[in-house]
């Protein structure tokens, strides 16, 4: 049997076998990638492979990035930053029709740039503005929609999870990956706000108007955004005036939030055990993930299937940009089916050299998978973020949030298009960085 029959056999008959029996991704990969590699080469390397590397990388120190990240996350969730966030939005926007929908897009936004995960942000901007927008009587599928797509901004705005485990798999940057992600996650959020525009011109009924208040009024809310916007500067603007590494950075986030809160009182000691635990959690999760990417990359290696479907792919006589297309559509139907985050690193060592072998530039083909991952979050019927609003307001029937996805998935293709034809967009600010 040839090595590339070995390879694509290990990915369509166990891999999605695994898969299908519910077994969690990194487990899968793992269990499929030391079964290969022992076929292919013998069953001593692949233990001594599997030693070696998972050794070589879990004992880097700068691997502990992804838990700070996370832990300063959750420390915002649970200190009420968000809420504070959303109050701030409201204030200037509420009084539009759709107003409550574009503060919520607003807040999001904000709480991104403090919060790596797509799932924390929908959870937390959940928890404050379901209830607001039910209380002025706005559509079901206006409120849900706007609360499962807002938190992807999470996934492409900086800190994110999902760029840290790009950078680490493929050996990139992470401070740029972070710079590259700013400006399409301003993009995107720009969008989502146009979509609750538009959609409240054609059906006023989706967003009343809410309660007006005093410029006064405006102006002292912005104190509960100066939290986020300093843990932001301090973060991603040492990061980029070279400071901090992404590890210290991270630590740095951590150590101002917990400042600005626990002296306050704004996190409890009950708060503080819950970000810790659900740190655990996460890490654990995404440890996993990152365990089974490595086995089960090296088993691809060794095949050499992902050098060959980059040397076809590069040789056929069509524009890279199809092939991009193509790849982009993979994406969005293997995030219907399983978890994004969970596809994206187990195609990584697939799609990685074939986006190099066309001549991709780095940092904005991760950027365009990152965008399109988070559109597996949203889609159903594994789209994460569905079930966690699904849980903060059990009223609302699944097919009604599955229905106002369709609104806002529109706009996360446009912007997806915008990226491809003004890369720039995406480079501007990492190329500023030497």
């Amino acid at each position: 049997m040839s090595l590339t029959l070995v390879g694509i056999l290990g990915i369509l008959l166990l891999l999605f076998v695994l898969f299908f029996l519910g077994m969690p991704v990194g487990f899968a990969m793992a269990i499929v990638g030391f079964s290969g590699f022992s076929y292919v080469v013998s069953f001593k390397a692949a233990l001594n492979m599997v030693g070696n590397d998972i050794w070589a990388t879990f004992s880097k120190y700068g691997l502990t990035v992804v838990p700070l990240f996370i832990f300063l996350g959750y420390i915002a969730f649970n200190s009420g930053i968000a809420e504070r966030l959303y109050n701030a939005a409201y204030k200037w926007f509420g009084h539009w029709r759709g107003g409550l929908a574009i503060a919520t897009i607003g807040a999001d936004e904000l709480f991104a740039a403090i919060c790596g995960s797509n799932t924390a942000t929908a959870a937390t901007m959940g928890t404050v503005a379901l209830p607001q927008m039910k209380k002025y009587n706005y559509d079901t599928l206006l409120s849900s929609g706007t609360v499962v797509t807002g938190g992807t901004l999470g996934t492409v705005m900086p800190p994110s999870v999902v760029l840290i485990i790009i950078g680490l798999q493929t050996e990139q940057s992470i401070i740029k990956l972070f710079l590259g992600g700013i400006l399409p996650a301003i993009l995107l959020g720009i969008l989502f706000v146009l979509t609750i525009f538009l959609l409240c011109r054609l059906y006023p009924h989706f967003g009343p108007a809410g309660t007006k208040v005093n410029f006064g009024e405006k102006l002292l809310s912005l104190t509960g955004v100066i939290e986020a916007i300093i843990i932001f500067l301090l973060v991603i603007g040492g990061l980029y005036a070279g400071w901090f590494t992404p590890t210290e950075a991270g630590a740095v986030g951590v150590f101002f939030t917990l400042l600005v809160t626990l002296p306050f009182r704004r996190l409890t000691w009950q708060g503080l055990i819950q970000s810790a635990v659900e740190t655990l959690k996460i890490s654990a999760m995404v440890f996993f993930l990152v365990t089974g990417a490595i086995i089960f990359g090296r088993f691809l290696a060794v095949t050499r299937l992902p050098f060959m479907i980059a040397e076809f792919a590069a040789g056929l006589p069509v524009s890279p940009y199809v092939i991009l297309a193509i790849v982009l559509v993979i994406y969005l139907i293997g995030g219907c089916f399983v978890d994004s985050l969970g596809f994206l690193v187990l195609t990584i060592p697939i799609f990685f050299p074939l986006g190099k072998a066309l001549g991709f530039d780095p940092i904005w083909y991760s950027i365009l998978l990152t965008m399109v991952t988070t559109m597996g979050a949203i889609t159903p019927p594994v789209g994460v973020n569905i079930y966690v609003v699904k849980a903060l307001a059990p009223e609302i029937e699944l097919g009604t949030i599955f229905k106002s996805i369709s609104f806002f998935l529109m706009a996360c293709i446009l912007c997806i298009v915008i990226l491809i034809f003004f890369p720039k967009i995406v480079l501007l600010i990492p190329n500023m960085v030497r």
